[in-house]
């Protein structure tokens, strides 16, 4: 297999389903070797380790809780162990909340945080440390951030830190040529994404897109793609909108 990501190493984190798979499979196609790391869902995540090898690539599945800095750790060590470097980390992982701020209870806010902002945290944090020079880290956002929807306060919240939390490592990273940005998508169509929605819901959100349609994991995917190769070696502490458009 050979590629522009050929020779690479790529941990995606919350890769065993919907964005965070098609992301390892895009840049297993690409070449790169990739380390699905999920929480939840052990079987999902070997499927997604069979097809990628069916297909010619390299990869594993490494069970890791992103809100534990010792699973985080676990992560990088079986990695390196396995494929000798990391190259690349996709942070990937997160979940929502989607409740007024006035009902969000301790136990919720801490959970989200602890997913959505330490977990990206401490994982560029090893990263930090340990990614080869000239590496790549991509972590996301959403474009919700720049708009205003009721019951998305707690979510935006966490994921304007992570966007922040870019901004300023780009400075620290630049001096071993790693490059630092934020993907942030719009809706997209994932099995989460439905969960909960009506379909009134769904299409409204569709229509605030340029297009009227939602987003595609792919859509997310080829951008990540692009960002962890060489081609995006100018590119770094940015936040780039992957959402057809989409607006209030």
């Amino acid at each position: 297999m050979t590629g522009k990501l050929q020779g690479k190493v790529a941990i995606i984190t919350g890769a065993s389903r919907g964005i965070g798979k098609a992301i390892a499979e895009r840049l297993s196609c690409d070449g790169a070797s990739v380390v699905i790391n999920y929480a939840q869902g052990a079987e999902q995540a070997e499927e997604t380790v069979a097809g990628i090898e069916a297909t010619g690539g390299k990869a594993i599945a490494v069970k890791a809780d992103v809100s534990k800095i010792a699973d985080i750790e676990k992560l990088f060590d079986e990695a390196i162990s396995k494929f000798g470097k990391v190259d690349i980390l996709v942070n990937n992982a997160g979940i929502a909340v989607y409740k007024a701020v006035a009902e969000v209870t301790e136990d919720e806010f801490d959970k989200i945080f602890n997913i959505n902002v330490k977990g990206t945290f401490f994982a560029c944090q090893q990263a930090a440390k340990r990614l080869a020079n000239g590496g790549r880290i991509i972590n996301f956002s959403t474009s919700v951030t720049a708009v205003m929807l009721p019951t998305y306060a707690t979510y935006a919240a966490t994921k304007g830190a992570v966007e922040q939390l870019t901004r300023h490592l780009a400075k620290e990273l630049g001096a071993k040529a790693i490059t630092i940005n934020t993907v942030s998508p719009g809706p997209t169509d994932t099995e989460l994404f439905r969960e909960g929605k009506t379909e009134e819901q769904i299409n409204r959100l569709a229509n605030m897109s340029a297009f009227g349609r939602l987003g595609e994991v792919k859509d997310i995917a080829n951008t990540v793609a692009f960002l962890a190769s060489d081609d995006s070696s100018w590119i770094t502490g940015q936040n780039i909108r992957v959402n057809g458009g989409f607006a209030a």
